[in-house]
């Protein structure tokens, strides 16, 4: 199936979100859509999936032209859309979800989900999802989670498929399957508009790449272009994809965590005796598969668990036992993995979430009264100085990119005096025109003297930034190795070897002629 825009423009008032944009997605194709947060390509994809009524231009497919009242007319031609943030109710079952919309009941007005189920493990098997019909979603992986998504709009012939930054979720491997999926799908015919901010992601999977910056069509690409190239066509500018740091200079080691250990309401060790100490003036990355107690421990030192054993200091103080609001006032700056659960209040003005932790304080308060006029003008200084996109600071949250949102997370973190800055995935979800610009800052900060701490499953991240690695696995610490250390070590750390085993490994001879294995 052929997928052709031509001269699509969104207009949100005076905001023009997509301007006279033209595409053209060949049938069995995969077109990867480049560009910025914020660059208009969601927007796009939501007037293409009916949820937006373009302002002017029209939809063609195979030839045709379409009009779209609603997501229900766009699955009826053939299209299905596969959202950034997952459109899943947690506690239903896969099928149940999946005939969300598309409900068949029985006699007496009883769900009929036998069919759904059918399908569901029919396409299952046809592309190896390995997903059971009768799992509750709340007990999924991301990536299982994401597979639902997809089985959702191949069970309703979807022959054209949307996918919004799929990988802004998932850890690497995820990441490598779903691409595997992807090829799949297109062996099979079908179409898929595979949205991106990730140069490495879009060069590996597309047949060729069209490129959006501040909501216009400036260019297209074919898979082999340089990275270099398509960076500067997504911003506007030649980007430096290289982080160029000084070597660190340590100081006073001020941060302790000793033999800490975190339980779930069950007893079972989420974390089980972690110890390491980070010095003034260094990055300390942690790396790992998601889900194997970096979440934990961020949360342990911010005070978010109650099963608790072992030691967190920082400047000779102990955190362990002290309210989130405490260990804030203590000096520690905290940029969450999730940013709108956890980092951001959504209904609250861009203004407003820049002094969520300072509120209280002089001198955006007195005697519990809010002084607006420099809560304003703070916001307008962080909002230039982090090149935050909006309209206006006093602009909620919730309207801007997820980029943009993180720029407002980590803005407000490092506005105060810090004796610990902590960033579980700081700039997941980020293009790659904010990702230098973020990264620059928490050098800047680590040269400063803050000792920092960054979790994140981005390898190239860790490499990018730290001056020394931790790696965990099932809860445990694998060891702490040099920030120059190769992707084959930290992997084989990452799988469960502890470093010296994963040193020893790398350096036994090769098996002889034989097949003898050392």
């Amino acid at each position: 199936m052929k997928l052709e825009l031509r001269g699509i423009t969104k207009s949100f008032g005076a905001l023009v979100a997509n301007d006279h944009i033209d595409l053209v997605v060949a049938s069995g194709e995969i077109h990867g859509l480049l560009g910025e947060n914020g660059a208009g390509k969601s927007t796009l994809m939501n007037v293409l999936y009916g949820l937006y009524e373009p302002t002017a231009g029209e939809i063609l497919i195979d030839e045709k032209p379409v009009k779209f009242s609603g997501p229900a007319d766009a699955m009826a031609a053939g299209i299905g859309m596969v959202h950034q943030h997952f459109m899943l109710v947690p506690v239903f079952t896969v099928a149940e979800n999946v005939a969300l919309g598309g409900e068949s009941t029985k006699f007496a007005g009883i769900l009929n989900l036998e069919d759904t189920r059918r399908k569901i493990r029919e396409i299952s098997a046809k592309f190896g999802f390995n997903v059971d019909p009768d799992a509750l979603v709340e007990d999924l992986p991301v990536g299982v989670q994401q597979r639902v998504e997809i089985i959702k709009a191949l069970v309703r012939n979807a022959k054209i498929l949307i996918l919004d930054e799929p990988t802004a979720v998932l850890t690497p491997q995820e990441t490598d399957e779903l691409m595997e999926i992807m090829g799949q799908l297109r062996a099979g015919g079908t179409s898929i508009v595979f949205i991106s901010h990730k140069l490495r992601e879009i060069k590996a999977i597309s047949d060729t790449i069209t490129v959006i910056r501040r909501g216009k069509v400036v260019g297209s690409a074919e898979p082999t272009a340089a990275t270099t190239e398509l960076a500067s066509m997504m911003v506007g500018r030649s980007v430096n994809l290289t982080l160029n740091k000084a070597d660190a200079q340590p100081g006073e080691v001020t941060f302790i965590v000793k033999n800490l250990s975190v339980m779930n309401d069950a007893g079972q060790r989420l974390l089980d005796d972690v110890s390491f100490s980070v010095a003034t003036g260094e990055i300390l990355a942690v790396a790992g598969v998601q889900g194997n107690g970096q979440t934990e421990l961020t949360e342990a030192v911010l005070g978010l668990h109650k099963h608790i054993k072992g030691s967190i200091t920082l400047h000779g103080e102990e955190l362990v036992g002290k309210s989130v609001r405490e260990v804030l006032d203590s000096g520690v700056g905290f940029v969450p993995e999730d940013r709108q659960d956890d980092g951001l209040v959504g209904e609250f003005s861009i203004a407003e979430n820049l002094i969520l932790d300072l509120y209280t304080k002089a001198p955006y308060s007195r005697a519990g009264t809010l002084n607006r006029a420099v809560i304003a003008k703070n916001a307008t200084e962080k909002v230039a100085e982090f090149d935050v996109r909006t309209q206006s600071a006093q602009s909620t949250a919730d309207t801007l990119s997820g980029g943009n949102q993180q720029k407002v997370v980590l803005a407000r973190e490092l506005a105060r005096p810090l004796k610990l800055f902590i960033a579980s995935q700081p700039t997941r979800g980020v293009d790659v025109g904010s990702i230098e610009f973020l990264h620059k800052r928490i050098v800047a900060e680590r040269d400063g003297g803050t000792p920092i701490v960054i979790v994140s499953t981005e390898l190239d991240e860790v490499l990018e930034l730290a001056d020394r690695i931790a790696v965990l696995f099932a809860g445990k610490l694998m060891g702490i190795v040099p920030g120059k250390s190769s992707r084959e070590l930290l992997g084989l750390m990452m799988a469960g070897l502890n470093a010296t085993d994963a040193q020893a490994q790398l350096d036994a001879p090769a098996a002889t002629d034989k097949g003898e294995r050392p």
